[in-house]
């Protein structure tokens, strides 16, 4: 019996191992993703009242962890049964992101009516503001889960050889770790001003070095902000462009002698304004009908 027991402990040590080993590679291989991931969301969480920026961040936080719980059983079933199902659900994913991107660059140049319209408004309820975050956290959460899909498939590509046991831990770790690393560091950068703040008032000695790093924490924030909604929209179209490279053979195959990351950003780009422009058409259509 005591001898049957410790093959047992020998067997779970020499898993956990392998579990330990096949999550470093498989964390390595996302690690792409998981910078898009970040600057994604980074730019989605910020953008509220400084007060509200941490209730926001937990409950995007909630809905990527629930993402996770949907999307990991469902990958290792269409692995295991239906591997083609799994292309066509990145693809889809692909698009929305370039969707997204694009329509990103669109309003950048061309302000849609609605900006003008809210700049002119007066200040917004309690009520606005709160639908307001509702709308942008169930925005972050939708893309959050296509981000989510891609970090999974990678990390399970990664491990497809190795039994199902060391897949549901490998890929598992790595959703899990890739949900508190990426949202621990969003909570950092979106609370700079606060711990700038805090080190200004530290002490009431004036251009000490708390205040001078305080008062670069303040300021770097709007900057870091602005960057970071540049870098997410420059994210999104590399992601969804390397989904469309990485599983459509056409675009695989694309001008071989260019390099890959600005290859994947003009199909992103072009994919992503095309999706605008049919989803325009579309919505155009549907009110003339009305």
């Amino acid at each position: 019996m005591a001898s049957g027991f410790f093959a047992i402990l020998d067997d779970v040590a020499a898993l956990l191992d392998d579990v330990a080993a096949m999550s470093k590679i498989a964390t390595k291989k996302t690690a792409g993703i998981l910078g898009d991931d970040l600057a994604v969301n980074a730019e989605k969480a910020s953008g509220f009242v400084s007060k509200r920026e941490l209730p926001v961040l937990w409950a995007i936080t909630k809905g990527s962890l629930l993402n996770k719980i949907i999307i990991l059983p469902i990958a290792f079933l269409l692995s295991a049964f239906l591997p083609w199902a799994v292309t066509l659900v990145l693809v889809l994913g692909g698009i929305y992101l370039a969707f997204e991107g694009a329509e990103k660059i669109h309003e950048f140049f061309v302000p849609h009516e609605h900006a003008h319209i809210a700049a002119e408004a007066k200040p917004m309820t309690k009520k606005e503001i709160l639908e307001l975050e509702k709308t942008k956290v169930k925005s972050a959460i939708v893309t959050d889960f296509i981000l989510s899909i891609e970090i999974v498939i990678i990390a399970l590509g990664a491990v497809i050889k190795e039994p199902l046991v060391t897949q549901i831990a490998v890929v598992s770790v790595v959703a899990l770790l890739a949900t508190v690393g990426v949202y621990g560091i969003v909570a950092l950068i979106v609370r700079m001003d606060e711990f700038g703040t805090r080190l200004i008032n530290l002490n009431e000695e004036e251009n000490s070095i708390s205040d001078k790093i305080g008062h670069f924490f303040v300021n770097a924030l709007p900057k870091v902000i602005k960057a970071l909604s540049v870098i997410g929209t420059i994210a999104l179209l590399l992601v969804s462009g390397g989904i469309f490279v990485h599983n459509i053979d056409f675009f695989h195959h694309l001008l071989p002698s260019v390099p890959s990351i600005i290859v994947e950003f003009v199909v992103g780009l072009a994919v992503g304004f095309i999706a605008l422009l049919l989803f325009n058409g579309i919505k155009k259509l549907f009110k003339k009908k009305e």
